[in-house]
């Protein structure tokens, strides 16, 4: 059962598609206060209670002991002392004492104290008077998982190529880099279907073009890759490069299309390519209107992008640049003291994504202008809904590939995301694995991690610990930074032992699609914690390193560096099954505690009792493969 408590005017974020009747707040069920025009609410929590959900949030599956919020951030250090990164996904649901579940929808600033200052408590605040709070009832927690997802809408599903092996870089420059990796990939006999294209493919930075001295002819190109079994993959930014004669931008600034000042202005802010407008895209015909733009590429044979930037991430405003250096040149000649240095320091520190610049955009809602703030959460959301809705309308549903850094709940129906820029570190395996049932829990089915890590400089045996858990996600890719070390598979000593664990993503496709798809339609989880399975085991609920899979399976990855394996843990009898290329060993091991050993080149996978899974014959594309040539594994 699902209970809408509603107050004020909320704004429609279109996160649901099914309707609730209105309950005033004054029925809400937990107790709550009004104050500095928001409100606080709180409930009570046993020992034995977990808290879900949040999506992509820092910090573990069970949500407990810290504070969140939902503030669409773009920051690309993912440490434990953050409370929040590219998203926002007001879901909570808790089990323990008792069984609910809770979907804010709000797409303002929500903070989230989850036991933080009293560990019995969770206080929940939410930055502004219109909202809904749904609360969801159910027997169990997978219940109220299936009743909320039901509520939202089915997840997006993407074509089959999608799941194969994705390679990326900021950036492969011109066609000659790609057809290096396309050709180093092929030599080494290592699967691949996509490569993607980041900013340095457009012409200086502007949206819907390419740089036709870095790729000459690209529709031939295009056509030439496709007939590769290859899908070249390029990046679209929220912010439209302000230059005369371009025509994107000409066309948003003449028909009022981009976001205001107060004073009716267009606002401006500086990124890639320096000064952008940046689309209203909360506005259908400015969604109309940009939703379209796709289409350039799409004529090209472009059937795949990835929306970036979209918090919106503004590294400057015009205006907060302009008084940055007139504050630098008033202290020019001075004698600058410790607070002296660090008030200048901070000025320009603080320039980028600055709330003085949040606060100073305004959106068309309606004929309304409303600011910037009160809707934040919804913008990279709405850029996908653009092209989301224009790919429906045009090309039909499931035909193209699209997924977004910053989003919110109902974003999901129209495309994936990404977990953003993550670091080369040991630590962020682990975090890519417990942002997955959260994720899930929203409704994002089609999600990953940048494999390997996006900052910092990778290592060999890192990169093949990362891929053997990204075997398993949706989406596989590996994808790197400018400045650090080239992790192409085929970069490092012994590429076969690269091949070995991405063919066994390959010989999972069919698997992986199918639990896909299933997932999808029955409104559930693709992974889920271990204690959705065994409720009643205390080993198996407080277990953050191992996730099942499907109905079938169970994943335990190895996420430290200089061992041979790890301790996993059973919840009942099942099979252990490494596999590695062609090659499949399994094992039968009782339920309880295991040291397993797993080698670099290796992927540990766990079969329930009287289960299999069907696995194929590697191919080097996903269009090579037999879909109904399986055999099943035990």
């Amino acid at each position: 059962m699902i209970i809408r408590y509603s107050h004020g005017d909320p704004i429609d974020t279109g996160a649901l598609v099914t309707a609730f009747d209105k309950h005033d707040l004054s029925e809400f069920p937990f107790k709550g206060q009004w104050e500095n025009g928001g409100f606080r609410f709180s409930f009570p929590m046993a020992p034995q209670d977990i808290l879900y959900g949040l999506g992509e949030s820092p910090r573990g599956i069970n949500k407990r002991g810290w504070v969140y919020e939902s503030y669409c951030s773009d920051d690309p250090f993912h440490t434990e002392t953050k409370q929040s990164l590219y998203a926002a996904h007001n879901f909570i649901l808790l089990s323990g004492s008792q069984t609910f579940g809770l979907f804010i929808d709000f797409p303002a600033r929500i903070r989230w104290d989850l036991g933080y200052t009293r560990q019995d408590v969770a206080e929940i605040t939410i930055d502004g008077a219109d909202f809904d709070i749904y609360l969801i009832q159910g027997d169990d927690p997978r219940a109220v998982i299936r009743a909320f997802r039901a509520a939202i809408g089915k997840s997006y599903v993407p074509p089959r190529w999608a799941f194969g092996y994705q390679q990326s870089r900021w950036s492969y420059h011109n066609a000659a880099a790609v057809d290096e990796v396309i050709a180093r990939y092929d030599r080494a006999g290592i699967p691949l279907d996509c490569v993607y294209l980041d900013i340095d493919y457009m012409e200086r930075y502007k949206d819907f073009t390419v740089d036709e001295n870095a790729f000459p002819d690209f529709a031939r190109y295009v056509r030439e890759k496709r007939a590769q079994g290859i899908h070249l993959i390029p990046i679209i930014d929220a912010g439209v490069k302000k230059e005369e004669g371009y025509d994107v931008y000409e066309e948003g600034r003449e028909n009022g299309y981009f976001c205001k000042k107060a004073d009716g202005s267009d606002f401006e802010g500086g990124v890639w390519p320096g000064i952008c407008g940046f689309p209203d895209f909360l506005d259908p015909a400015v969604r109309e209107w940009f939703g379209a733009k796709y289409q350039r590429l799409l004529d090209l044979g472009i059937d795949g992008f990835w929306n970036d930037m979209n918090e919106p991430a503004i590294f400057y405003s015009a205006d907060g640049i302009e008084a940055a250096l007139e504050e630098a040149a008033a202290l020019k000649g001075k004698n600058l003291d410790l607070s002296g240095f660090f008030h200048l320091k901070d000025t320009f520190a603080g320039l980028s994504n600055a709330q003085s610049d949040y606060s100073s955009i305004y959106h068309n809602i309606g004929g309304k202008p409303v600011n910037h703030q009160r809707v934040h959460n919804l913008y990279g959301a709405s850029m996908t809904k653009a092209a989301g809705e224009y790919f429906e309308k045009t090309c039909g549903k499931g035909k193209i590939l699209m997924f977004s850094r910053a989003s919110y709940i109902g974003a999901h129906r129209s495309a994936g995301i990404w977990f953003g820029d993550n670091h080369s570190w040991w630590s962020h395996i682990l975090l890519n694995l417990k942002m997955l049932p959260g994720a899930n829990m929203c409704g994002f089915l089609y999600c990953g991690a940048d494999l390997g890590g996006f900052n910092e400089n990778a290592t060999r045996d890192l990169v093949l610990r990362f891929l053997a858990l990204g075997v398993f996600t949706p989406l596989m890719r590996n994808h790197s930074a400018l400045g650090t070390r080239d992790q192409e598979g085929y970069r490092f000593e012994h590429p076969e032992d690269f091949r070995d664990v991405i063919q066994v993503r390959y010989r999972l496709i069919p698997y992986l699609y199918a639990s896909f798809i299933k997932a999808s339609e029955n409104d559930d989880l693709l992974f889920r914690p271990l204690s959705l399975d065994y409720p009643d085991d205390p080993i198996a609920r407080e277990c953050e390193t191992q996730l099942m899979l499907g109905d079938e399976c169970m994943i335990a990855p190895v996420y430290e560096q200089n061992v041979s394996g790890r301790t996993v843990y059973l919840p009942e009898d099942m099979t252990f099954v490494k596999l590695s290329g062609e090659r499949t060993e399994t094992q039968a091991l009782t339920k309880g505690l295991h040291y397993i050993k797993v080698a670099l080149n290796e992927v540990p996978l766990f079969i329930r009792k009287g289960k299999t899974i069907p696995l194929c014959k590697p191919a080097m594309r996903t269009s090579e493969l037999k879909w109904d040539d399986t055999v099943p594994l035990i």
